[in-house]
């Protein structure tokens, strides 16, 4: 005897009822043990930081000569000080300038490099020594030769953080390039794919996790790159103000400088890490 389609949509929302408490349970399991440890981590870094700071205050007072290990509160009170007279939202906007600017600028010329070098066998086998060799020359021996170039401004700071960035995030890029699987490659050509589509539907999904790493690990270069620059010859910048700090034995303003530029190391962190989880929808199912 066939039952009628009211008796199937009946039977079909009991089945449904009946199995959507289980789902539903072991759904909010999931989330209250994703939270909690979301929680936990972040108590803990808390807790980490309270207690490094307490130790700071306590060998500053007692086991180390103040002028050469500050305190936290000294630390503050340099940094309050410095924004009541407006020092510390002059400079640090300088230096997020040539930051973001160099990094912008080092992250998208190395991503292309990468990309268009890596997809052609003999022109990376070609340049990649030549890649290696400019890449092992320290950047700060670099900062004569573009202040002569480019003077003192802050086009000097922009370019050598670029520069810091591009052979890190190129030679991620060319190396995710290079790990494509050459067995995706062939199934598209055999389904009579161009070497367009091969280039944006299989090896820039592929090369994704590179660029990402080389996005994440340069961060900290440009960073360098630019307070390398403001060290050697500025008058602005978070660089400047450790220079002057130091020269004036200012042991709690150049810690200052290095927890503002802390700071920014961190919130660009957090974007590149944003731009990160809406690139892994290029990643491979297998990958996730």
């Amino acid at each position: 005897m066939t039952e009628s389609p009211s008796e199937t949509r009946e039977r079909e929302d009991h089945a449904g009822l009946s199995t959507s408490g289980p789902v539903k349970e072991a759904r909010r399991r999931n989330w209250w043990h994703r939270n909690a440890r979301t929680v936990l981590v972040w108590g803990l870094r808390a807790g980490v930081l309270v207690v490094f700071l307490l130790l700071w205050q306590l060998a500053g007072r007692t086991a180390a000569n103040p002028m050469f290990v500050s305190s936290p509160l000294a630390v503050w009170e340099q940094l309050s000080a410095w924004i009541l007279d407006g020092t510390l939202g002059t400079h640090t906007w300088i230096t997020i300038q040539e930051v973001v600017l160099g990094y912008v600028i080092g992250a998208a010329a190395g991503a292309l490099a990468g990309f268009a070098f890596a997809s052609v066998r003999l022109v990376y086998d070609v340049f990649e020594p030549l890649m290696m060799a400019l890449y092992s020359i320290p950047k700060v021996a670099l900062a004569p030769l573009f202040i002569v170039w480019f003077g003192i401004g802050i086009d000097m700071k922009v370019i050598l953080a670029a520069v810091s960035v591009f052979f890190l995030v190129f030679l991620n890029t060319a190396a995710g390039v290079r790990d494509v699987d050459r067995g995706l490659i062939d199934a598209v050509r055999l389904m009579g794919g161009s070497n367009r589509d091969i280039a944006l539907k299989v090896v820039l999904p592929a090369s994704m996790s590179g660029l990402i790493t080389g996005l994440k690990v340069s961060i900290p270069y440009a960073l360098i790159g630019a307070v390398i620059g403001e060290l050697v010859a500025s008058n602005r910048g978070l660089g400047y103000l450790i220079n002057d700090a130091a020269a004036q034995f200012n042991t709690a303003g150049v810690f200052a400088a290095v927890v503002v530029l802390t700071a920014l190391a961190m919130v660009l962190n957090s974007l590149v890490g944003v731009l990160a989880s809406r690139a892994n929808r290029w990643k491979p199912l297998d990958a996730e």
